[in-house]
Parts: C-alpha cells; structure tokens; sequence
C-alpha cells in the first residue's frame, strides 16, 4: 500500500493488541481509514473505545501491533524508534489534555523547545518565531512568564503554540478542552478552525464533548476498538446528531 494523493493519514487493517497477565487486551481491530489533508476530524466514543490508543499510533507515541499507519506518506510501521522520534518532532504536533508545559522554562522556552530538539529553525530566529505563535494565539505578552503563573486557557493555547512551533501538517489533540471551561474551550475549537480553513492544516481531536463537534467537519466513532460510525458533516449536523 503506498500513501499519495490528498491524504494526510491512512490506517490499513491497523491492529493493536496489549499484553495482560491474563488474556490480551486488542485495543484497536483492524481499523482503516483515510484522512485528507485539511480535514477537522472528531474522534468520538466512550471511555475504552480506543480513541487515545488511534492518536497514540498517529503521532508515533505506540506502534500497531499489525497493519499499516501512513501519515504524511511517511510509514510509521516501518520505522526504527529513532527514527520515530525524528519524525514525530517535525511532522506531527501534540496537544494534551493536561497542557504538559515544562514548569522551569518560561511560556516563551517552551514554544522554542520543539525547535531546539529539531533544529528544525536556525537559533537565531527560535525566539522571534516562538513570540510570532504566541502572538497569534493571543498569549505573546505571556512570553517571559512562567506556566505557573497563566491560566488554564492561556496555557492551553502556549501548548498549541508549542505544538506548532515546527509548522507540522498534522494536529494531533486529545481531549484539549478538557480542563478548559465553556468560554476558553470554545475559543481553542475556533483557533482550531481557523488554522484548518486559513492554513489547510490536519486536525485530529479526541473528544468526549459535545460543544466540541461544532467545529468539526468529520466525525468518526469508535466502540471497542472499531469503527462504528463515519460521517462528515456539518455543524448544524453535528450538534443535531450528538
């Protein structure tokens, strides 16, 4: 199987099995599926559904224990873990739930860090491109500050800075809102939005919110480890069909 075209992802028959002291645990069954580059997808379904273990083999974190995971015509399953690491770095950009700033590096050091472990952008410029994020992201007068001392929402949006700090083709978010409240969750699905119309970025968000479906174009649901749903949609359709 060979990745080309518009797609940003495929999964063919990807299968993810854990070992347990008793029997296996099969998190994912054979899933496939394509992702176009510049789609907002949701990915939907209850605890245990499978979804964080989907984002954890998109962004190289886990392997599939079979099958394939193409994303940006790169082969996940082929890679060594060095080269997994590499790529992630460049490729693909991560924001969690629980923000994952680095407490001793101020909002600004922590944008540039993904380009420090890179090299992705020359030194000199690091810091200007860091300011130019967070700018963007509403959150530059926070750049000498500490994680500690901003907000949950501000936080939220220094790690979207961070996540695009190497200008991936892929963003990855799980549950991002989750510690957000309704008025700095629905900001962060907006940038999302934007970033997905104005710069035709990927977007594939984990969710268990409904307020979050109304960004999305496309959402899928998993249930125990497989695709039970796939549709794209509208936002007025997806708020009607949550």
């Amino acid at each position: 199987m060979n990745d080309n075209g518009t797609a940003a992802i495929r999964l063919h028959q990807a299968r993810k099995v854990y070992p347990g002291l008793g029997e296996p645990f099969t998190a994912l069954h054979g899933l496939s599926l394509e992702i176009r580059k510049g789609e907002f997808v949701a990915v939907v379904g209850a605890s245990g559904s499978g979804k964080s273990t989907l984002l954890h083999l998109l962004a190289g974190i886990d392997r599939a224990s079979a099958g394939e995971v193409w994303v940006g015509g790169q082969a996940l399953h082929r890679m060594s873990e060095a080269q997994l690491s590499a790529w992630r770095g460049r490729a693909v950009g991560v924001v969690f739930q629980f923000f994952q700033l680095l407490p001793g590096l101020t909002v600004a050091e922590n944008v540039m860090l993904p380009m420090d472990f890179c090299q992705q952008w020359p030194a000199a410029e690091r810091r200007d491109r860091a300011l130019k994020l967070l700018g963007r992201l509403g959150v530059a007068d926070q750049a000498d500050k500490f994680p500690a001392a901003l907000s949950g929402g501000q936080q939220q949006r220094v790690a979207v800075a961070r996540a695009l700090a190497n200008a991936p083709a892929v963003l990855l978010a799980d549950e991002p809102t989750g510690n957000l409240d309704s008025r700095n969750a629905a900001a962060l699905l907006d940038i999302f939005a934007t970033l997905v119309r104005d710069e035709g970025l990927t977007v594939v968000m984990v969710t268990h919110e409904r307020a979050a479906l109304q960004q999305a174009t496309r959402r899928i649901t998993l249930l125990d480890g497989r695709v039970v749903a796939d549709e794209h949609t509208t936002s007025s359709q997806a708020l009607a069909d949550a």
